[in-house]
């Protein structure tokens, strides 16, 4: 048995000059009311997307890029994306390019540092446009190198920042944060209160240290040097946190933790040692993170908009990036920290 095919003529790409005759305009007008629209009148501006529409155009983007020279990518530095804190950011950040058309990449810091040349030759070699930072931790020498370049204004911080590197940051409220976990702790009737801290030489760190400091000091509470624990964000720190807590002569009655993960890790150690969870102890973290509604007790804490904090940094970058960018910009506001109260948290015993 034989079969015969019939080839159909492929359907012809529609072209630009397509789109200008079904909207009787010029080929000029259609380019600009893609790059431009707000130039063009509305009639005019909806009568080339209605012949877009009609006729199936698509923009060739590569070339459209290479028109503009630009990379059409932003790229997204993350210091671990294991973490279950960059998820909710990175959906936001998401949000604030979906109606651009730059394409989002993700690099992780921890796994593989930057060295020092290497993100400004990405700027240089076409590669990217822009980047969002949520590593505080970059050697300034990276950094440096992309000002030299003459791209150091295509990077916006999130979360972490350098200190005095002069990037725009956009970033909650940490110290306030802190100052809300301590008088949330006063308010039940703690006096004796510890924090867990996160690694030295972190700028977020020092914040909620020096907050909860701050706000200690401002209630006359008492200060013991074994109740700062140094820590590092992780379940291990509030693991080894509990078993410092567990051995102390005299026990804080709450612990501030400078992150939720920390916070389930000294959960778990000081229930193991035999504590109970507020019934001894009460304990408060940082964050918010998707966990902390779920676990066991659900956990007090303070809570960061990371969604809104991933869309706002997308937005500021798209600024620095647009025609219209400024060389300095003013101070980005600090965005509010919330506190969250769930069941970790009770008056002291």
């Amino acid at each position: 048995m034989s079969y015969t095919t019939q080839n159909r003529p492929a359907q012809k790409t529609a072209t630009i000059q397509d789109v200008a005759r079904a909207a009787r305009v010029s080929t000029a007008t259609v380019s600009r009311a893609l790059s431009n629209p707000d130039l063009l009148a509305d009639r005019t501006r909806a009568a080339v997307m209605d012949a877009i529409r009609s006729t199936g155009y698509r923009v060739n983007q590569a070339a459209r890029n290479l028109r503009m020279q630009r990379a059409g990518a932003v790229l997204v530095l993350v210091p671990n994306l294991g973490k279950p804190f960059y998820s909710t950011i990175l959906a936001g950040i998401s949000d604030g390019f979906a109606d651009s058309d730059y394409a989002v990449l993700i690099a992780d810091t921890e796994s593989r540092p930057l060295s020092e040349g290497e993100l400004a030759a990405y700027f240089l070699d076409g590669r990217i446009d822009g980047v969002i930072s949520l590593d505080g931790g970059i050697d300034p020498g990276v950094l440096q190198a992309c000002v030299e370049a003459g791209v150091g204004g295509r990077i916006v911080f999130l979360c972490e920042w350098v200190e005095g590197a002069g990037f725009p940051v956009i970033r909650t409220d940490n110290a306030e944060g802190a100052r809300l976990a301590v008088r949330h702790l006063h308010a039940l009737g703690h006096r004796r209160i510890a924090h867990v801290t996160g690694p030295e030489g972190n700028v977020l760190t020092a914040a909620r240290r020096q907050g909860m400091l701050g706000e200690r000091a401002r209630l006359g509470l008492p200060a013991r040097e074994e109740w700062i624990i140094r820590g590092d964000f992780s379940l291990e720190s509030g693991h080894e946190a509990a078993k410092l807590i567990l051995g102390m002569m005299e026990r804080p009655t709450a612990v501030f933790c400078a992150a939720d993960m920390v916070a389930f890790g000294l959960i778990a150690g000081l229930q193991a040692g035999g504590l109970s969870v507020p019934g001894d102890i009460s304990v408060i973290g940082f964050d918010d993170i998707d966990m902390s509604e779920y676990y066991v007790p659900s956990l007090t804490t303070i809570r960061q908009d990371r969604r809104r904090l991933g869309r706002e940094a997308a937005e500021a970058l798209l600024r620095r990036l647009g025609p219209d960018a400024a060389d300095e910009e003013p101070p980005y506001p600090m965005i509010e920290a919330e506190l969250v109260v769930r069941d970790s948290t009770a008056p002291s015993p």
